[in-house]
């Protein structure tokens, strides 16, 4: 995502797995004898000659100077004039537009044709591994116990619950059936109200991030009047159930308002309770553990401040935690008279946990109970009525600390394997000693574990389900490090076969992201088993951008360090190359949002690496990108890759490396782009305008080809069948890619 995922609100367990996004990670279970020979005989060898390339896309140059340089973009023509519409009517699109993007989707599926039987057979696969009839496991709320199933064969879930003593399930809502006849439909939350009487649940049908949200009487089954548009789509209750708090999205997809809902009323009646006029910052809500607070969260990259609002009251003043200052950053958990506050103040960039006085929650009051640790990261708290629970890095490998609040004493849950993930699971309740989390690693199903923080017991509630079969046994998982160019050290995070030969020949996919702060887990991923049971070996380079060796890894890739994240991954390639994992030309990148970013700036920098690159929704347009004010998503991006509007040396430093700007001529490997018509984050120009560059510059090599989803936004397709078919895509271009030889193209005229 080219800005961080807004984190869950508390909803019912059923939400949160139903909102969860695939990340395009991708990856077969098959025999693996000459593992390499099967990738070749599965699939077609290529035609003699590929299909003719589109006409060139027009040239209608627009000029600009900017701090003395002189600016030329021969294809601004493919940004819709109208493209706020477009999010809401992808029908509006003009029709010059949309016939290049229609063309180029009939032409990249021309190149791919003689994939088309393997990708069934991969979605086969892929479907082969998925439980189709899966359930989430409960969580107990009250007298409920809340879940999410699918039915086998449905795209969408049911979002359901029973009584918490047993008793016949209820369907809540039938996410299959709101989806019928519509291209595309994602769920966003289902939160039930205190009473469990009513649920307010949004959804998005467009791709847009537009949530509409509606009421449910659970009792009825039936939709209350109530409607409210264009908003994120989370809730938060008030205590009586009598309305909730949202957050309104302005004409420029900005989340800028909080208001209260007051059951009945008309939306235009609803009391603005926050507005945040600065276009800078975003605004979101949630809600603590204890469930006495909402908060409004206002943030830019740098910089956050806490309001709380009394559920019990909703019509009290808020209540500021501490006003923003600039760089301080600050989350905030409720706990009786105090608060415990995951804090970066007072220099620690890896945070630290404090607690302070309800009454006087300002940061004068702040004492530390988790004090700074150089070298150990706390990315995350949540305060249970006699527990605090922490989530940390030590030495880049995640770590559970459970501190028992009367007596300060702490221990650590933590696993023994290489390169693993360990997350918290939703939990409803504050009055509760049992603690969820989630475990997996690249080849260890995902597990769902129950925590008593009193006794230390733990109970296996389930075990993710591989119905055709996984011996985590016959799969290798390290974490390795290649030396940067600096020499740092950067974590890879490897997957593969027992029979796969590290002769130094064997394909990788080699996936990375490195922006906003977000750390790259070394989860499990059952898709990827497509490629590593044909002889891939797929690797996670963690590089800076990330906060996978701490925040200062985070801060070494941004700015004007931005460049250390596309040497990192130049420098992983090649200690893999080194190491005899893989060779030269034998490479798949893949990275999808700024990930794109990344593919796009490396495409550039180091082609020779490549048999071929995945771009999913690419940050390409950089410059143009970051210099567009009336865009939603640059004035808060500017704390992220720096303001080219105003600083000269911000503007060079995002020249020197924006995709779409260097593009040069020389040979480039084939390249999958692909993007979302109503993707409001990435827009959709930004891989068209990339792909009209390079096939005008580029000397040799190729195809680029282009795949736009003219029904979905930044996620891809909302069905998780469809999800599979767009993987698989992606795996039979890159079998495809290590195993063709490059080709004469017959170029379309002019």
């Amino acid at each position: 995502m080219r800005k961080p995922a807004p984190k869950a609100s508390k909803k019912t367990g059923a939400a949160k797995k139903a909102v969860k996004r695939p990340v395009r990670k991708a990856a077969k279970k098959a025999a693996v004898k000459s593992v390499v020979k099967t990738a070749v005989k599965k699939v077609p060898k290529p035609v003699v000659r590929e299909p003719a390339l589109p006409a060139p896309a027009k040239i209608k140059p627009v000029t600009r100077l900017v701090h003395g340089r002189t600016l030329v973009d021969d294809y601004a023509w493919l940004r819709a004039t109208n493209w706020r519409k477009v999010l809401r009517n992808p029908g509006t699109l003009p029709k010059p537009i949309r016939t290049f993007l229609e063309t180029e989707n009939k032409y990249a599926d021309a190149v791919l044709k003689p994939v088309r039987d393997l990708r069934r057979e991969l979605v086969k696969e892929m479907r082969g591994r998925m439980k189709e009839d899966d359930s989430d496991v409960p969580t107990p709320d009250g007298p409920w116990t809340y879940f999410s199933r699918f039915r086998k064969g449905a795209q969408h879930p049911y979002v359901c619950r029973r009584p918490r003593d047993g008793g016949k399930e209820s369907i809540l809502l039938n996410c299959e059936e709101l989806a019928e006849g519509k291209p595309f439909f994602d769920l966003a939350s289902a939160t039930h109200a205190p009473c469990h009487k009513l649920m307010a649940w949004s959804a998005d049908v467009r791709g847009s991030e537009y949530y509409a949200i509606k009421v449910r009487d659970l009792a009825t089954g039936k939709n209350l009047r109530d409607t409210l548009r264009d908003t994120d789509g989370d809730v938060v209750w008030s205590a009586d159930s009598a309305g909730f708090f949202y957050v309104l999205m302005d004409d420029n997809h900005r989340p800028c308002r909080v208001y209260f809902h007051r059951l009945g009323d008309a939306q235009a009646n609803d009391r603005l309770v926050f507005e945040e006029k600065d276009s800078r910052w975003f605004v979101r809500i949630g809600e603590t553990q204890s469930g006495d607070f909402a908060t409004i969260e206002i943030e830019d990259h740098e910089t956050s401040e806490t309001l709380l609002i009394d559920l019990h009251k909703p019509d009290a003043p808020l209540i500021v935690v501490e006003p923003r200052q600039p760089k301080l950053q600050y989350e905030v958990n409720h706990h009786c008279d105090k608060l415990y506050i995951l804090t970066n103040a007072d220099g620690c960039d890896d945070f630290k946990i404090v607690e302070a006085p309800l009454a006087s929650p300002g940061k004068a009051n702040w004492l530390d109970v988790a004090p700074y640790q150089k070298g150990r990261m706390i990315t995350g708290c949540v305060a249970f009525a006699r527990h605090l629970v922490r989530t940390e890095l030590q030495d880049g490998l995640p770590r559970i600390v459970v501190r028992d609040i009367a007596s300060g004493a702490e221990h650590a849950i933590a696993f023994d394997e290489e390169a693993y993930d360990l997350d918290l699971e939703e939990v409803l309740e504050f009055e509760t000693n049992e603690m969820r989390f989630g475990f997996s690693s690249m080849k260890t199903p995902h597990e769902v574990w129950a925590y008593n923080m009193q006794s230390r017991e733990r109970t296996l509630l389930k075990r993710q389900t591989i119905p055709s079969g996984h011996k985590p046994e016959k799969y290798v998982t390290r974490r390795i490090f290649a030396k940067a160019h600096d020499g740092e050290l950067v974590p890879i995070s490897l997957l593969y076969s027992t029979e796969t030969k590290l002769n130094g020949r064997a394909p990788m996919l080699l996936e990375a992201y490195g922006s906003y702060g977000s750390a790259f887990e070394a989860h499990f991923s059952s898709v990827r088993f497509s490629l590593v049971d044909r002889g891939f070996v797929y690797a996670v380079a963690h590089v800076r951008g990330g906060t996978d060796k701490g925040w200062s890894w985070y801060l070494d890739g941004k700015l004007d360090k931005k460049i250390n994240t596309f040497r990192d991954y130049i420098s992983s390639a090649r200690a893999l190359i080194d190491e005899g994992y893989t060779a030269e030309g034998r490479v798949i990148g893949l990275g999808g949002s700024a990930g794109g970013l990344l593919m796009g700036a490396v495409a550039n920098m180091a082609p020779e690496l490549f048999a071929g690159i995945i771009a999913d929704v690419p940050f390409v347009d950089t410059l143009n990108t970051m210099l567009d004010d009336t865009l939603p998503l640059t004035p808060p991006e500017w704390l992220e890759w720096g303001n080219p509007i105003l600083d000269e040396s911000a503007f060079n430093a995002i020249a020197a490396y924006s995709p779409y700007d260097n593009v040069s001529a020389q040979d480039y490997p084939p390249i999958l782009i692909e993007g979302g018509l109503t993707d409001p984050r990435v827009t959709y120009w930004e891989p068209a305008k990339w792909v009209a560059k390079l096939r005008a510059n580029m000397t040799g090599g190729g195809p680029i080809m282009l795949r736009t989803n003219m029904d979905a936004g930044h996620g891809g397709a909302s069905g998780r069948f469809d999800r599979l078919r767009e993987l698989a895509v992606e795996y039979a271009f890159a079998l495809w890619a290590v195993q063709r030889k490059p080709v004469k193209t017959k170029k379309a005229k002019p």
